[in-house]
């Protein structure tokens, strides 16, 4: 964090300075943070040059798009729309891939249309495609029978996951394939997100790299993503460096074996983003029970849902000031909703020593960058906030705040003459 004068700053910007001119709710992105993890990412897979396509559903600002576009990299889409999106902001077909869940025939065909990859996730989708596109090229999703993740509804590999053809399935693969002629370029995995260790993300790498021995012809390997980020102070980051080498050093022998050379494909998202992102709120109101010390705000699980869907952690810190005496408090939101609260633990709803606040401080919950407002809706008619850009002290809005005229736009009985709505 950037302190001064007990202050927190964001990318070169006072705190106090960006809620007063945008308004409170706020969420903040500093520029310099993705791009560094960017480098950091491509760096340490330097050894084989992948192609890094960074997960859109992590967060699909078009501003932040732009720059991870700068920085080199891809696009991993799980939606037509997000592919919609990418085209327009001048992604290359070839530079992403689709890999949608339980996906329809016309969301294949709307790739397949446009010329963009797609890692087909079942044989039931597998063979929709092959009538779609029978001779092409086509690349698919396999369940390595290993998970792992920060929370047991990211967990996307093994028996309980719904995601991917399960790696004892091959000659049912195989049958599919030759049925509709279609040639295999490419197997994909991911086994989870948030994982912060390297022995189970190779463990999956092993599984795969098993399962692609026994299929002839391919072009590349797609590992997925998973790469975590330490949101607790307890956490020791992810040591890419090292998990670079080796998965770079096992890819490399693995090419030597297969007779061929092999692109890598990899998929970070949370990686990239999630700590460029703060969201600012205003305490609004402080009150006391038996049980805890309550600081309200005015933001809620509509605009960050992570800490009420996976009892997620994000660091609170008084933006107001950040040093000083402490005091217990549960950090919550302006939704009435009992679990609209942002400090949970394992066990549930949990005291949070924060630097004391007081009505009016400003508040900043940390790493929001992924999963944050594009989880957020409009509950309890509470407009989404805006969305800034900082670098080197200067701001820009990059989401302008919703208002009420957006709220009720597609309700066809308040359709007003002169209004956003028509």
């Amino acid at each position: 964090m950037d302190v001064r004068d007990n202050e927190l700053y964001l990318g070169g910007c006072r705190a106090e300075a960006l809620a007063e001119r945008f308004g409170t709710p706020l969420y903040v992105y500093e520029e310099e943070v993705i791009r560094a993890q960017c480098r950091l990412f491509r760096e340490s897979f330097a050894e084989v040059e992948p192609d890094i396509h960074y997960a859109l559903k992590a967060n699909p600002n078009p501003s932040l798009l732009r720059i991870l576009k700068d920085e080199g990299m891809g696009i991993d889409a799980v939606s037509p729309l997000e592919v919609r999106l990418c085209l327009e902001l001048g992604f290359l077909p070839g530079q992403i891939i689709f890999s949608g869940n339980n996906t329809t025939q016309e969301e294949q065909r709307f790739c397949l249309e446009r010329g963009v990859p797609i890692n087909v996730g079942s044989l039931s989708e597998l063979e929709r495609y092959g009538r779609l596109s029978p001779g092409g090229s086509v690349a698919v999703r396999i369940n390595p029978d290993v998970g792992d993740g920060h929370h047991e509804h990211v967990i996307t590999g093994g028996p309980r996951s719904k995601f991917g053809i399960y790696h004892t399935d091959l000659e049912k693969l195989q049958a599919v394939l030759a049925a509709h002629r279609l040639r295999l370029i490419g197997v994909h995995s991911h086994i989870g997100t948030g994982i912060l260790k390297t022995q189970q993300m190779l463990l999956a790498m092993e599984i795969v790299l098993n399962t692609a021995a026994q299929l002839p012809g391919l072009e590349f390997i797609d590992f997925g993503g998973g790469f975590g980020v330490p949101y607790k102070p307890d956490q020791a980051p992810l040591p890419l460096s090292e998990l670079g080498r080796e998965m770079s050093r096992r890819f490399t022998a693995f090419c030597e074996a297969y007779g061929r050379p092999l692109k890598m494909k990899l998929e970070p998202g949370r990686f990239l983003v999630a700590q460029s992102g703060t969201l600012l709120a205003r305490v609004t109101n402080i009150q006391s029970t038996p049980a805890h010390t309550f600081v309200g705000t005015d933001t809620g699980f509509n605009h960050l849902a992570r800490p009420v869907i996976y009892a997620a952690y994000h660091e609170v810190v008084n933006a107001s000031t950040v040093e000083g005496p402490q005091a217990d408090v549960v950090v919550a939101g302006n939704i009435c909703e009992s679990g609209d609260v942002f400090t949970y633990g394992e066990s549930g709803m949990e005291d949070r020593a924060v630097t004391r606040p007081e009505e009016g401080h400003l508040l900043a919950l940390r790493d929001v960058g992924a999963y944050g407002l594009n989880l957020g809706s409009q509950y309890n008619m509470r407009p989404r906030p805006a969305e800034v850009l900082v670098r080197d002290g200067e701001a820009r809005t990059i989401r302008r705040r919703e208002t009420y005229d957006d709220l009720v736009r597609d309700y066809a009985e308040l359709e007003r003459p002169g209004s956003d709505a028509e």
